[in-house]
């Protein structure tokens, strides 16, 4: 009898790349090996991306060729498995919307039970937390991967070990809010009044900083990078992605002191409106970001900064938008992923706010900042892993 054999094909970020690795590791674990190609293995695994409409898209057209490909084929098609942020949809809509797949897979049950499977022999990614306290009004990701659950201490070491035994010297710490590792609350109501599709306001949304103790003394995310720092096999820190609500001035130090921290710090901003920035409830002020911005750069001039921009979120004026240009010219940012606001299904924002800007001046504002931070740095753009 052959052995049985997967194949994942993986949309969105560098979570979702780290998700697929650990997925391939526990189909390893179960004695199936990786195919070369989807049209040549007996389960196939598409881990979704839900940001943006345009995600969502991308994974339906990859499953209308799958199916197109083996029906024109006449031969049978491997097993499908869904996972990812698409999964927000629920399982009775996914299987209506996606009659090709045959199993669904919520990703906040893919786990550590197996080593993960890595391509890259030099770099390697760590999840350090999991799911999202932060309910960004924009945001599927709570809904997608659930409540913020910080990784064991013991068990992030244990794997940095492994890593450093296996010859690799960088790696990402990944989680949808680093900074606050180990600080995350337990429980709150407002996820439950959202799944069960009750009424609410803007104000009824709960403040970022609330979902999380105060650190006393050094953050755990700050002892964290001190620990993994002292391996000398380890020379290059990233890590992913940071608020600027809980950027902490002891993480600011560290990054200042610890030349193994790479110089390139991803901060979004999402807006340089404070109006837009409190309709995203993002937790901080144009005002708190280039404190933050000011220190970085205070604590080690060669640091290097991008972020994320969101342009035609609902309401955004014509006078808002100029802000965020403003600031894109005061912050002389290197890099920036600029993103075209879609509404997402079962956010707060598709809730509680109409999309009433038109996709074409949406357009014309990304062209006009893509043009302003992006095309004026292409020869010195930082590398982002």
């Amino acid at each position: 009898m052959s052995q049985k054999t997967y194949y994942i094909h993986t949309f969105g970020c560098q979570s979702n790349k780290s998700d697929s690795e650990r997925i391939a590791g526990d189909y390893e674990a179960r004695g199936y090996t990786e195919a070369a190609d989807w049209r040549e293995c007996d389960e196939l695994i598409v881990n979704t991306c839900a940001i943006r409409q345009r995600a969502e898209d991308k994974a339906k057209g990859f499953l209308h060729n799958v199916r197109v490909y083996f029906n024109e084929q006449g031969t049978q098609r491997p097993k499908i498995i869904l996972t990812g942020c698409m999964t927000h949809h629920g399982q009775e809509k996914l299987y209506e919307m996606l009659p090709i797949v045959d199993e669904i897979l919520p990703i906040n049950e893919v786990g550590f039970n197996s080593a993960a499977v890595r391509k890259d022999q030099k770099h390697a990614w760590i999840p350090i937390s999991t799911g999202c306290n932060s309910f960004c009004t924009y945001c599927i990701v709570p809904y997608s991967r659930g409540r913020e659950k910080s990784r064991d201490f013991d068990d992030i070491m244990a794997e940095v070990e492994r890593l450093v035994a296996q010859g690799y010297e960088e790696i990402t710490l990944l989680g949808m809010n680093v900074n606050s590792w180990g600080l995350e609350k337990l429980g709150i109501g407002f996820r439950k009044l959202m799944m069960e599709n009750k009424e609410f306001t803007r104000e009824d949304l709960p403040d970022n900083q609330s979902q999380y103790l105060p650190p006393t003394g050094t953050p755990p995310f700050v002892k964290l990078l001190q620990e993994i720092s002292k391996y000398d096999q380890i020379k290059t820190i990233r890590f992913m992605t940071s608020n600027p609500w809980d950027f902490h001035d002891e993480l600011i130090a560290e990054i200042g002191r610890n030349k193994k921290i790479d110089r390139y710090v991803h901060l979004p901003i999402q807006s340089g409106s404070d109006e837009v920035l409190y309709r995203m409830n993002r937790g901080y002020t144009t005002k708190r970001y280039i404190e933050v911005i000011s220190k970085l750069r205070a604590a080690d001039p060669n640091i290097v900064i991008g972020t994320d921009i969101i342009v035609g979120f609902p309401g955004e004026t014509d006078a808002e938008f100029e802000k965020t240009v403003e600031l894109s010219k005061e912050m002389n940012w290197k890099i920036a992923f600029v993103a075209i606001y879609s509404p997402r299904p079962g956010t707060a924002s598709w809730r509680i706010y109409p999309d009433d800007i038109p996709h074409a001046v949406k357009k014309e504002r990304w062209e006009i900042l893509d043009t302003l931070i992006n095309k004026s740095n292409l020869s010195v753009r930082p590398v982002v892993v």
